[in-house]
């Protein structure tokens, strides 16, 4: 009855805890709301499996608790129960698989208007680049990287050759029009995230990587690291914030990614 109570207790707290949390997300600040009700429907479909599997163990718990003169029912199997739960299993997986699937297609699908912004990550600070007035960013390559040419910029490219580097410093991106981030690691494994924006994706070294954004609000938004890339990953992370409407780099009207 004890280890029935406490499993019951489990759920309950569990409910409560999520109803009660002090710990919500932060108010988005882009177009990526879909991402939230993906979150939010997993959130629910595993909820109530868990809360229905321990109630369950609870239950068989108290009812199957050892009486003097009970002996065990022997079943080897049930073929019947074993479709059953193969079926819900399988409706309940699809069920968050599928809209993750739609949202991943539009997350990655890049509108033709939206700018690009490289970012690359290092040990441990952002770096940004933007293109300059001909509106493309010019090559690079890691293997170029040297202390005068820290984002690795190949200098036989005429593109790159007035393309704007924001290192350690303010990055403005206009609010209300898309941005393609393009994402580089140029030494181990990285991930580029801004939670206002829901918005993340890994930085491969060799690789690069990309995601879609558009800003909605003007506001401080904070960039993390969120992959786990050595003695110093706690400290790469930059205070983001917006300003009033001004010419930038990035435009008027902008939501500010600024270094620590």
């Amino acid at each position: 009855m004890a280890i029935a109570i406490v499993l019951i207790l489990v759920v309950v707290g569990s409910i409560l805890f999520h109803l009660l949390s002090p710990w919500w997300w932060t108010p988005i600040a882009s177009n990526w709301d879909y991402i939230d009700h993906t979150i939010n429907l997993t959130f629910w479909i595993t909820g109530v499996v868990f809360a229905a599997v321990v109630l369950f163990m609870a239950y068989c718990v108290w009812r199957f608790r050892h009486r003097e003169g009970n002996t065990a029912h022997y079943e080897p199997e049930n073929k019947r129960l074993e479709w059953w739960l193969t079926v819900i299993t399988g409706i309940g997986v699809a069920a968050m698989l599928i809209p993750g699937l739609f949202v991943w297609g539009q997350f990655v699908t890049v509108p033709g208007d939206a700018r690009e912004v490289e970012v690359v990550g290092q040990q441990w600070q952002w770096s940004f680049r933007l293109p300059g007035k001909d509106g493309k960013l010019g090559k690079s390559e890691t293997t170029a990287i040297t202390a005068e040419n820290p984002l690795g910029l190949l200098a036989d490219d005429p593109n790159g050759k007035d393309d704007v580097i924001v290192q350690a410093a303010d990055l403005h991106i206009e609010v209300d029009k898309p941005v393609k981030i393009l994402l580089r690691g140029v030494d181990v494994l990285h991930d580029f995230y801004v939670p206002e924006f829901r918005a993340k994706m890994d930085m491969i070294p060799g690789s690069v990587t990309y995601y879609w954004f558009k800003p909605t609000r003007t506001g401080s938004f904070q960039v993390l690291c969120a992959e786990l890339c050595g003695q110093g990953h706690a400290f790469m992370q930059a205070t983001s914030s917006s300003i009033p409407s001004r010419t930038t780099p990035g435009g008027s009207g902008s939501s500010r990614l600024s270094q620590n």
